[in-house]
Formats: C-alpha cells, sequence, structure tokens
C-alpha cells in the first residue's frame, strides 16, 4: 500500500496507521481547519468524554505518546487549566450535562444526580434543528452504581474505618498484541464512526454526536465479591511497550502522622495505607498511562472517521474527562479528592473559529460546556447557569470578551471514601479546599506555583489568603449550609433503605464491599451506625 509515495506496512495496527495518515496529509487540508463554509453559520459538533484521564497529561507528558490528542492541540486549542466540578463519575457528567454545580441540583454522590428527563444543553440541540446521536457511557441521572457504593457515601459520617475498595495492582491480558483491551468502548467507538461516515452523509441539519468512554477508569476487581469496586489497572502488552518506564515518578507520600484527616480516611478506605513496593507503584502507574495511550487511540479512530467524510475543517471536535485518577499519588488511587491527579481534567478543542496550537492559561470547569455548546450552536437559553461560554477564549475574540469568564473553579464532593463533604476553590496559583461546615475540619491551602505536587499546607503560613479565599469560597457557595444539606440527605435515606430491609438489614449490610473489615467487629459497627443516626451534629 502505497500513500503520497510513502509504501505502509499492511501489518500496522489500525491507530498507527490513522496517525501516519494524518501526518502526511497535505499542509493546505491542515490549514483548512480555520477555514469556514461560507455559506453555513451551524457547525457539527462531536464530543468524546473518557472517565479518568488526568488533565495533566495534555500539557506535560513524557511517560507516554498520545499522538491524537497532540494532533488536537496542534490544529486546536488546550485548556491547561480545567477542572471537574466533582471529581467523581455521576456527579460531574450531571454538572457538565446542566450546566449547574453539584449543590444546586443536589447531585451528592453515584446514586444521587439528576432526575431522569432533566432537561439538559443537548435537548434545547434537539429543539433548534440538531440531529443529535449518543453512544457509550452517559452516568449522569440518579439510581445506577452499587449498592455498597451509596451505601459507604451515606454513611461516611459514622466514625469508623473500613475497607471499601479492592488493593490497587497492575495487570496485563494474555494476549501480548491485543489492541482492543476495553472491548465495550471499542464497540461505541466503532458504531461512532460508522455513524459519522454513513448517517451522518445523509442528514441535512447540522449534527451533534457524543462518545462516552469507560477508558482510562481501572477496570472492575471481581474478587472483592458481588459489590465490587474497580481498583485493576488493565492493559496489554502492545499498550504498554509504549510507556517510557525511565521516565515514570514514584510519588511522595506524607507519612501518616501528618496526613490531613480526610486524606488519611480516603487512604485507608480504598485500601492503600498497607506497604507498596517502588515497584508496585511504578507498574500502577505505567499501567494507567498505557490505558491512557488505548483511549487515545479512540480518538484517532474518530479524527479518521471524520477525515474520511470531509467533515474534519467543519466539525467542532472536543476531548474531556468527568475527572482524573490519582494512580498512586497522596497513597491514593481512583479520585474523589481535590488534589490535580483527580480533579485537573483535559479540555482540547479542535474546530472552525479557533485559533490553532493555543495553550489557554484561564481557569475552567465542565459547567462552562453547557453555555459553549450552545454558543457553538447559535441557540440562547444558558441564562442562570454556573458556566460561561468558553467561545471568547477560543477564537481570541477581544481582552473584554475573554474577561467574562471568572477567574476560578470551583469543585466540591459529598460521595463515598471521603468523610466531609468538600470544596475546592482554585484562583491564580492558590488552590484552597475547606470541608464540612468550615470549622470542624481544618482547611488546606497549596501553591502551585511553588507546590504543584501539592506536599505542603501552607494554610498557617498565609493567614490572609486562606481567609481572603474562605471568604470567596463562601461568596459562591455557602458551603455549610449545603453540607448540613447533604448530612441530613445521607441520615435519611440510610434510614429509608435500613427500614426497607427489615429483618434482613444485618445479613445485608455485612456482606457489602467492606465485609472482611465488619466481620471483625460487627456488633460494635452496628452500634456506631445507631449512634449517627441519633445523633444532630454533622460528624
Amino acid at each position: 500500500m502505497y500513500l503520497n509515495g510513502y509504501k505502509m506496512d499492511l501489518l500496522v495496527p489500525r491507530p498507527t496507521l490513522i496517525y501516519f495518515i494524518l501526518c502526511t496529509l497535505p499542509a493546505v487540508l491542515l490549514n483548512s481547519l480555520n477555514s469556514l463554509r461560507k455559506n453555513s453559520t451551524r457547525y457539527n459538533v462531536v464530543m468524546v468524554m473518557s472517565d479518568s484521564f488526568d488533565g495533566r497529561l495534555t500539557s506535560h507528558n513524557n511517560v507516554v505518546p498520545l499522538p491524537y490528542l497532540s494532533f488536537m492541540k496542534r490544529h486546536g486549542a488546550v485548556f491547561q487549566n480545567a477542572y471537574t466540578n466533582s471529581p467523581i463519575c455521576c456527579p460531574s457528567r450531571a454538572a457538565m450535562w446542566s450546566g449547574l454545580f453539584p449543590h444546586i441540583t443536589e447531585s451528592w454522590n453515584n446514586f444521587k444526580c439528576l432526575d431522569p428527563g432533566y432537561p439538559t444543553w443537548i435537548d434545547l440541540l434537539k429543539k433548534n434543528g440538531y440531529t443529535t446521536q449518543l453512544f457509550g457511557k452517559q452516568d449522569y441521572t440518579s439510581g445506577s452504581h452499587s449498592l455498597s457504593n451509596r451505601v459507604e457515601a451515606w454513611t461516611r459520617d459514622v466514625p469508623f474505618l473500613l475497607r471499601q475498595e479492592g488493593r490497587p495492582v497492575a495487570n496485563l491480558t494474555g494476549k501480548v498484541a491485543q489492541v482492543r483491551v476495553m472491548e465495550e468502548d471499542w464497540k461505541n467507538t466503532d458504531l461512532a464512526a460508522n455513524w459519522i461516515r454513513k448517517v451522518s452523509q445523509n442528514i441535512s441539519q447540522p449534527f451533534f454526536l457524543y462518545l462516552g468512554l469507560n477508558l482510562p477508569h481501572p477496570y472492575p476487581s471481581k474478587n472483592m465479591g458481588e459489590n465490587f469496586g474497580s481498583s485493576t489497572f488493565l492493559t496489554s502488552q502492545y499498550w504498554l511497550q509504549k510507556v517510557s518506564y525511565e521516565n515514570i515518578t514514584i510519588p511522595k507520600w506524607i507519612p501518616f502522622e501528618n496526613m490531613h484527616p480526610v486524606d488519611y480516611y480516603s487512604s485507608y478506605t480504598k485500601n492503600c495505607t498497607a506497604h507498596f513496593t517502588d515497584k508496585e507503584v511504578r507498574d500502577i502507574r505505567a499501567h494507567y498511562y498505557a490505558m491512557c495511550a488505548e483511549t487515545d487511540a479512540i480518538m484517532g479512530e474518530i479524527i479518521s472517521a471524520l477525515n474520511d467524510s470531509g467533515l474534519l475543517s467543519t466539525t467542532y471536535l472536543l476531548f474531556t474527562s468527568d475527572h482524573g485518577e490519582l494512580a498512586m499519588e497522596h497513597r491514593q488511587f481512583y479520585k474523589m479528592s481535590m488534589y490535580e491527579g483527580s480533579s485537573h481534567i483535559p479540555l482540547i478543542f479542535m474546530g472552525p473559529k479557533i485559533t490553532p496550537s493555543q495553550q489557554i492559561p484561564d481557569l475552567v470547569s465542565l459547567v462552562d460546556l453547557y453555555p459553549t455548546m450552545l454558543d457553538i450552536a447559535g441557540v440562547h437559553g444558558f441564562e442562570n447557569r454556573s458556566g460561561f461560554s468558553l467561545m471568547p477564549l477560543l477564537s481570541a475574540r477581544s481582552a473584554n470578551d475573554a474577561n467574562l469568564h471568572p477567574n476560578w473553579s470551583l469543585s466540591e464532593f459529598h460521595g463515598s471514601d471521603a468523610n466531609a463533604s468538600t470544596y475546592m476553590l482554585r484562583a491564580n496559583n492558590w488552590k484552597y479546599v475547606a470541608y464540612s461546615d468550615g470549622d470542624s475540619v481544618p482547611p488546606q491551602l497549596f501553591d502551585l506555583s511553588a507546590d504543584p505536587d501539592e506536599l505542603r499546607n501552607v494554610a498557617g503560613e498565609f493567614p490572609a489568603v486562606t481567609l481572603s479565599m474562605d471568604k470567596k469560597l463562601r461568596s459562591i457557595v455557602d458551603y455549610p449550609k449545603v453540607s448540613e444539606s447533604v448530612h441530613r440527605y445521607n441520615k435519611q435515606q440510610f434510614a429509608n433503605w435500613k427500614e426497607s430491609l427489615g429483618v434482613n438489614y444485618s445479613d445485608v449490610i455485612s456482606s457489602l464491599r467492606w465485609h472482611l473489615d465488619w466481620s471483625k467487629r460487627p456488633k460494635t459497627y452496628s452500634r456506631k451506625i445507631e449512634k449517627w443516626l441519633k445523633s444532630s451534629t454533622l460528624g
């Protein structure tokens, strides 16, 4: 096979072949990414939302090649400081689809998010003439996720420590050259790519296509039983060989006695307090990066489908994630934390009106996608939302337009694996993290310019900054009041669940994901729950 004079090996895996084709496209075609159809004012949009992708990899990355995301960056724009509005699956996606902060929609945990049928920006696109198609993971409505996950969230105020997750491990598939490890994602990707190539060619209206991925989220750990969590970082040798092991850093861990109390609780419930060798930690991180490489290859399939259909230069293409992945930073894996690995997300745009090769430092978040999507579509109706359109930043409009976006980002968390409602305000180089009612749990303050790894809480060293950040946070959200509302909700939900089980309650609660620890002192833990149900305080 020959392309532009180059001989191609037909045995080259498809993701590699796609990237070669993109790299050898004529410069005039690549430059046309900035050109617009003169007779068109409404544009197609393709959005790919991954799960657990560390946004820092799209800015500073020497551990694994991500050629298709790099392609998007060269011909589009990357937001260097994009954040989730809640570092957990369902609430973060609820914020993205509704354009509202989680405390406004009361999206408290993976079980309590938006009601089915809740109006989203995609509904507005439909009403305004867009053809819409969704494939893969959406996960923004109430009622999903495991029983263990919701009970753990409801009982997080109970003063006990129980391991809720499996110990994080790295694992390889048995097939050395396996490219499609996450088969469900690839199946949905094929559906999306085929839709672009076939269906999109036969419709007269502009279209919006959404593809939701599971990657690079860790895989379920079935050895944990029926209510298993996901603590297995799984990949194949094909992807792992792309990772530069020598560039993988071993995160520094603060001694247990110096850990913030919420961090210690999180580390314990995530089963990360035992000893880990450097090799174990490096392998977990390497496997995670390999999973990110597989995610990138999926983007290659979508880019290829758009290119094959002649739509690449006239379609807005977006890549993001619901949250990040700690991958053993701060003695944790998963998310549920305001540390950068968990809260910092990728956000890359490519398409008409977007100045290429932009690195945008402004602070943005997922709620900004609601007004941005409507702005692209020329649809009005995003008043009274928490977010702001990103188009002034993406199109390099006047400085006055760009300044309409606030210079801060908000994230909040109310779910399991953290024993206090958590609120993060990022402004300039400061990250302020407040908890619960603002008094019972000490806050954290990090200077990300001097301490990018967030190992030094300087709240006590900079009291004026701490006070100022807390005042700003309270002007955005009355977080003590929100924490109290979550506390009341958790108690009521647990009490209702307990009553619904009747005589089966003891057997059911003892068999949840924490069963190994619960079985050691079942009566003690039951008494603690009963005492908590009768208490009137936050803790």
